[in-house]
């Protein structure tokens, strides 16, 4: 597999070797060694995630204080903008983000640290995106930033309209009023 560190560096963009031909493809989705060694990381994953949504639903930013999780993020269908935001106040890329077109076409996947906030939207007409995390979901730890904080300016690709958010999402917080890292 091929990774990238993106502008924030501990930010990983995986694209897998793809084995095709005329009967269809083949990839190695998840190898523990090779993940730690493209990440410089060893963390273990604990729980594996699949989420369906409709084009223009956005999810995010969502991350989890105190039990933070780290999240290898891929799309099995469709196509998402998938965003990682640094929410470590001690960190020099603080309140930064990057973004990578995730589908089903690159197989490309998105490692998101610990730290991280995340969310994506869904560019096509539906998407199933799947996420391994490296600790399991705690609805009472869940927190949420606003996906439209102008503080942070994530540029939302073809977004003609306002997104579609879940209640939780329309919920987010500014960066300057959410609790996050040290």
């Amino acid at each position: 597999m091929k990774a990238t560190r993106l502008a924030i560096p501990e930010v990983v963009l995986i694209e897998p070797k793809v084995f095709g031909d005329a009967r269809g493809f083949f990839f190695e989705s998840f190898n523990q060694k090779a993940f730690n060694e493209a990440t410089g990381t060893n963390h273990q994953f604990v729980q594996d995630n699949h989420s369906r949504s409709a084009k223009g639903v956005l999810r995010g930013l969502h991350y989890q204080i105190p039990q933070p999780q780290g999240k290898l993020v891929r799309v099995v269908q469709g196509a998402v903008f998938d965003v990682a935001v640094d929410i470590r106040r001690s960190s020099p890329t603080f309140g930064q983000w990057v973004g990578e077109e995730l589908s089903e076409h690159n197989h490309r996947q998105l490692w998101v640290p610990p730290g991280f906030a995340h969310g994506f939207l869904v560019l096509s007409d539906s998407a199933e995106f799947l996420y391994k995390t490296t600790d399991y979901y705690a609805p009472q730890f869940e927190r949420c930033i606003a996906w439209n904080d102008p503080d942070i300016a994530v540029v939302w690709p073809q977004l003609k309209y306002a997104p579609i958010l879940s209640a939780k999402d329309q919920q987010g917080l500014q960066l300057c009023h959410a609790e996050v890292f040290a």
